[in-house]
């Protein structure tokens, strides 16, 4: 059992929708990620996603509205719910979801992630 400093940890990369796990609990993996761009449209079928904003703004675009998010504010996304993630400047987020949950979701793309570095 170890404290993890989040700033420490976010300096210790610089690509953009690359995340890496921070921590583990009850199933779910803690995440950081740098996002800048946009990503792309996908849904998690199984598995709600929560984005808290730790620095900068991201935008949560839905297919019926878009929710923006400013630092320290969070936004949980419901499985099954298609969304994109955008990022005008960069912003650092914290993600916590289940294990299984990919980037993409249920599309499998060049942006796809699937072996996670821990940091």
């Amino acid at each position: 059992m170890e404290k993890v400093n989040v700033v420490e940890k976010l300096r210790l990369f610089s690509d953009h929708w690359h995340p890496r796990i921070v921590g583990e609990l009850n199933g779910q993996f803690v995440k950081l990620a740098k996002l800048q761009g946009e990503f792309d449209w996908h849904r998690h079928a199984q598995e709600d996603e929560l984005f808290l904003v730790v620095s900068g703004t991201l935008t949560i675009k839905l297919r019926d509205r878009d929710v923006t998010l400013e630092e320290g504010e969070f936004f949980i996304v419901p499985s099954g719910v298609e969304h994109k993630p955008v990022a005008a400047t960069e912003a650092h987020v914290l993600l916590f979801e289940p294990k299984s949950t990919l980037n993409t979701g249920d599309e499998r793309t060049q942006r796809t992630v699937e072996d996670l570095e821990w940091i």
